[in-house]
């Protein structure tokens, strides 16, 4: 890498970086949504993977994605691609990518993206995921269809609070040989809450503090709401006696 091009060293936020440092070392990458590609120059500049497919289902991020990426001299290792989830990612025997990002999109569409892709999927050595929204729906989906949860992360970014999760295929993938993550797994993570993680501790305390004080606005005869609250503030509750 020339002194030009270390100068122009990409920094991520905390949220990305956090996404970014949880790949293993990989010869390529496919980071799916990679939106202006900066996660892709990230991977390359910090030597975490020899080559790195940018994928988006958008012209318009991809534009700037190879804007960034000739800035830095680097398009002869990252290759930019439309594409709608995994579709474009070539597949042979096994899929051309060692390893899959997928950040910033809801639960959801996170699971289609996955649900889409999941012959190759189970092929990668791990996918790696941060769901903005419905993370419990994304953690139910990889046990139930094969997958392990590796490893997870929390942080505090600018206020927002995030959860970031590695999920590798198990051997026997399409059987599920783990017993169901219980709600406050799925909702907050078994690894994040058997290692005691300080981030989700302070995120429980401030959730259970903000529904009680939700709870003391509403009306007695909203009963409704008030059980949807009691069932939240249930799981929460479940969550925090890991730290007891």
């Amino acid at each position: 890498m020339t002194n030009m091009e270390q100068e122009k060293k990409i920094v991520l936020s905390k949220r990305m970086t956090a996404v970014a440092d949880m790949v293993s070392k990989q010869n390529t990458v496919a980071d799916i949504g990679c939106d202006h590609g900066f996660v892709s120059i990230y991977l390359i500049q910090h030597g975490i993977c020899k080559k790195v497919l940018a994928m988006d289902v958008n012209d318009g991020p991809l534009e700037r994605a190879k804007e960034h990426i000739s800035m830095r001299g680097l398009s002869d290792y990252i290759e930019v691609r439309k594409s709608d989830g995994m579709e474009k990612i070539g597949m042979d025997e096994k899929p051309e990518a060692d390893a899959a990002i997928i950040a910033g999109m809801g639960g959801r569409l996170t699971v289609k993206i996955l649900s889409d892709g999941l012959t190759k999927a189970r092929l990668m050595q791990e996918i790696i995921l941060q769901p903005q929204s419905e993370v419990f729906f994304v953690r139910r989906f990889l046990i139930e269809n094969g997958f392990l949860i590796a490893e997870e992360n929390m942080v505090l970014d600018e206020g927002k609070y995030y959860q970031i999760l590695k999920a590798v295929p198990h051997k026997t993938a399409g059987k599920n040989e783990k017993e169901p993550l219980n709600p406050a797994e799925e909702q907050f993570g078994p690894l994040l809450l058997q290692q005691r993680n300080p981030v989700l501790q302070e995120y429980l305390e401030r959730e259970l503090d903000k529904f009680d004080h939700i709870c003391r606005q509403i009306r007695e005869n909203d009963t409704e709401t008030i059980a949807q609250i009691s069932q939240k503030q249930k799981i929460i509750r479940e969550a925090l006696t890991y730290f007891r």
